[in-house]
C-alpha cells in the first residue's frame, strides 16, 4: 500500500504518546527527526505550557512543532503561529470566583498560564507535586488577579471529584468559553473558541495542507476537537470512549507504543 502524503503529526501526550510512567517511549526522538527528514512535521499537543514542551523534546526542539497550552499557544520551528489570550477584566473575576470555592470546602488549586511564565499562589508540596511536571516556568505571586503577562489559560486541580462542583461551575461561569477536562483532576479553560482543533486547523493554514495530510492522536475529552481536524485521527485503545467515538481509526494504547508503531507502519519510516 502506497503511504499516504501526510505533513503533520500531532498527538496528544499523557495516555497518548507517553508511556505508564509518564515518559517519553524510547524511540520518540528517533521517530520525530525520521519524520523531519522526510518532510513532516511532529507537533506535540498538550495542556502543558511551552516551556515545558520545549524542554521534553529538547533534542529535536529547534524543529519542532508545538500546540502548548491546549491550543491556546502555538509555534512552528520557533516562530509564533497562535496566540489566544483572555480579556484581562474578565480573567480576574473568574479567578476571584473559582478561589472563592474553596470557602466551601473544595480543595482546590489554581494555575494562571501566561506566555512568559506560569503562576499560583498556593504553594504547599502536595499541590506542587502536581503543578510542576506541567509547567517548567512557574512563579509565585501573592495576587492572582494583577498579573504582569498575557494570559492564555486558567489550569485548575481539584483534589477530590472534579465533576462534583468545579468542572460544573466552571461550565456555568465561563461560558461561552471552552472548559476542557484535561485528566482525572485537572480543568482548563481557554479563551472563547479556542481548543487544540483550532490549533491544527491554524497549522494547517499556515502550513498549507488540509486534513487529508493530518494524523492525529488522542485520548482523552481535550482532543476530542483536534482528532475531528485530521482526517487519519486515532484513539489510543486505552482513551475514553467518546474519543473513540469520534476518531476514524484505533490505535494501540499508549503502554505499547501506540503511537510509534502506527506511525512507523503508516508512513513506512
Amino acid at each position: 500500500m502506497t503511504a499516504p502524503d501526510i505533513r503533520l503529526v500531532v498527538a496528544d501526550l499523557d495516555g497518548t504518546l507517553l508511556d505508564e510512567h509518564k515518559q517519553l517511549p524510547a524511540g520518540t526522538i528517533d521517530l520525530i527527526r525520521d519524520l523531519q527528514e522526510a518532510g513532516v512535521a511532529f507537533a506535540p499537543a498538550s495542556g502543558r505550557q511551552w516551556a515545558t514542551l520545549a524542554s521534553m523534546f529538547e533534542p529535536v526542539s529547534d524543529g519542532l512543532v508545538i500546540i502548548a497550552e491546549n491550543g491556546a499557544y502555538v509555534t512552528d520551528r520557533g516562530r509564533e503561529v497562535a496566540v489566544h489570550p483572555f480579556d484581562g477584566a474578565w480573567i480576574s473575576g473568574i479567578v476571584e470566583r473559582t478561589q472563592a470555592l474553596t470557602d466551601e470546602g473544595v480543595d482546590l488549586g489554581i494555575v494562571v498560564c501566561g506566555v512568559r511564565s506560569a503562576w499560583i499562589t498556593r504553594t504547599d508540596r502536595r499541590f506542587l507535586d502536581q503543578v510542576e511536571p506541567y509547567y517548567r516556568r512557574l512563579e509565585v505571586t501573592d495576587d492572582l488577579t494583577s498579573i504582569d503577562d498575557t494570559i492564555i489559560k486558567l489550569a485548575v486541580h481539584d483534589f477530590g471529584d472534579l465533576e462534583a462542583v468545579t468542572a460544573p461551575f466552571l461550565r456555568e461561569i465561563c461560558e461561552p468559553n471552552p472548559v476542557a477536562v484535561s485528566g482525572a483532576h485537572w480543568v482548563d479553560v481557554m479563551a472563547e473558541g479556542v481548543d487544540k482543533g483550532l490549533a491544527v486547523r491554524e497549522l494547517q493554514k499556515a502550513m498549507s495542507i488540509d486534513a487529508t495530510q493530518t494524523m492525529a492522536f488522542g485520548d482523552y475529552l481535550n482532543d476530542y476537537e483536534m482528532l475531528q481536524a485530521a482526517d487519519w485521527s486515532f484513539a489510543m485503545g486505552n482513551a475514553h470512549p467518546d474519543i473513540i467515538d469520534v476518531a476514524n481509526y484505533t490505535a494501540p494504547p499508549n503502554y505499547e507504543d501506540g503511537v510509534i508503531t502506527t506511525v512507523r507502519t503508516i508512513l513506512g519510516i
